[in-house]
């Protein structure tokens, strides 16, 4: 297993939840972190956070990830890195008869498109040896959550290629969270987060959710093993065995 002492690690949407976590992690393993988002804000409390335990971040990007235009532009003044997590992913409810279509275009353009543009974009800022890992989910299907179920499997297809493209320079791999309360749902209501967190706790195998430190210790394990590329790993407490 590799070791994050002295690596240089991008965290896009890395100023909250789970992005959050794993530059913490990282940081406290050694790793100098550069933290992506869209509120310089945001980015700057994260900083300081980190900061008070001792924790390098040696750069803040605000850059809205889905403004292509912008993604483009932030990826030429960064500095090269040995690794990149992408938190990037919209979410939706309802199948294909159901959603409207620009709720589904938007969430395509987050998952799939975005996603592919980081992934190419960050093959020309990394290091020997270093790792790309995005994030899909799992749990859902095509019927109940039609955008997110395709970008799912768009982003482990994405996974697959770019493995293939840029080996032995580098790996890519994808985490595949099922639902987790995280501040990703900060503009969902607390009492439809609890319904929603109760729903999936019943139909879990280990009949529970997941918490953020067992989802960012998957992405610290993908990026510390250099013979894992290519690969979803699913950290899911069983729900696609129902």
């Amino acid at each position: 297993m590799a070791e994050l002492q002295g690596k240089h690690l991008l965290i896009i949407g890395g100023s909250s939840g789970i992005g959050f976590e794993v530059a913490q992690r990282a940081g406290i393993e050694g790793a100098t972190i550069m933290l992506m988002g869209r509120s310089q804000e945001k980015l700057d409390e994260a900083r300081a956070l980190l900061a008070a335990q001792g924790i390098k971040v040696s750069e803040l990007i605000a850059c809205d990830a889905h403004d292509h235009t912008a993604l483009n532009r932030c990826f030429k003044s960064i500095s090269s890195f040995d690794h990149l997590v992408s938190m990037v992913g919209d979410a939706m409810g309802g199948g294909f008869l159901a959603a409207d279509m620009s709720t589904i275009e938007q969430v395509i353009h987050s998952k799939c498109l975005t996603n592919i543009l980081i992934g190419k974009l960050a093959s020309k800022k990394l290091h020997e040896g270093g790792s790309i890992t995005f994030t899909s989910g799992t749990g859902g299907k095509a019927q109940h959550a039609c955008a997110s179920y395709i970008g799912n499997l768009a982003i482990q297809a994405l996974a697959q290629g770019l493995a293939a493209e840029i080996a032995p320079k580098g790996r890519v791999n994808t985490v595949a969270p099922t639902w987790t309360a995280t501040p990703f749902w900060r503009k969902v209501s607390p009492d439809e987060v609890e319904k929603t967190r109760q729903h999936f706790a019943k139909v879990i195998p280990l009949q529970r959710t997941a918490n953020v430190e067992e989802l960012a210790s998957a992405y610290l394990f993908l990026m510390k093993n250099d013979f894992i590329t290519g690969q979803q790993l699913a950290i899911d407490g069983g729900i696609m065995l129902g």
